[in-house]
């Protein structure tokens, strides 16, 4: 019986920083979009024309209803059949940001129907526009108040990044599958991994700490 050798993986530590730097790097663009589109998703769910609000709102139930992983196999494996090629890593970015958007937007929309209406009225009253008023009233509170709710979503997107390893993007389980499949030697990888996981998870925590308390000394 095989024990436990850690010191395989200092030897395989380029691999795995590079997956942890793709992983950041993935993880920050995708959440950056996620509130993005967001804020649009939830703006057209309440204000759009019927046109336009009705099918988002069928597409952010198709998205809510069906796995990550089914969502990254459609985009980069799908589209392609109607002449559509994305990347992997696009795929992956575009996958995460939709799938964490459309939660993102539903916490918005609870957002905004949270606000006295009194505001969206006073501004209307000294010459903004509805949708001027929306953007740069409505829009700031609704994000200040959801910070909790949306930093929350993003820790899950970090963690569910994960899964774009499935598409071949070397991020850190893709990084940690590479040295097993030279080393054999899984569980010190895949350790190494959750270690390196968690301590990406606690420095974003910190980070979404230090928001929220700039956000409740700004109210």
């Amino acid at each position: 019986m095989q024990g436990l050798d850690f010191s395989v993986v200092p030897v395989y530590w380029p691999v795995i920083a590079q997956g942890v730097w793709w992983t950041v790097l993935i993880s920050a663009i995708s959440a950056v979009l996620s509130v993005v589109f967001g804020v649009v998703f939830a703006l057209l769910t309440l204000y759009g024309p019927a046109i336009v609000r009705y099918p988002l709102r069928f597409f952010m139930w198709l998205f809510m209803g069906t796995p990550l992983l089914l969502q990254l196999f459609l985009i980069y494996y799908g589209l392609v059949q109607i002449g559509i090629d994305i990347p992997a890593l696009g795929a992956g970015i575009i996958g995460l940001s939709l799938h964490f958007a459309v939660y993102n937007a539903d916490i918005f929309r609870a957002g905004i129907v949270a606000l006295d209406k009194g505001q969206a009225e006073a501004a209307r009253s000294i010459g903004f526009g509805e949708w001027q008023t929306r953007i740069y009233i409505v829009v700031p509170q609704a994000l200040r108040n959801t910070v909790p709710a949306v930093g929350n979503m993003m820790i899950a997107l970090l963690k569910e990044s994960a899964v774009v390893s499935m598409i071949g993007i070397a991020e850190l389980v893709h990084s940690a599958q590479l040295a097993i499949s030279e080393t054999y030697r899984p569980f010190e990888f895949y350790i190494t991994a959750a270690v390196l996981y968690y301590l990406v998870n606690l420095v974003l925590e910190a980070v979404l700490g230090r928001i929220e308390r700039k956000v409740e000394l700004s109210r």
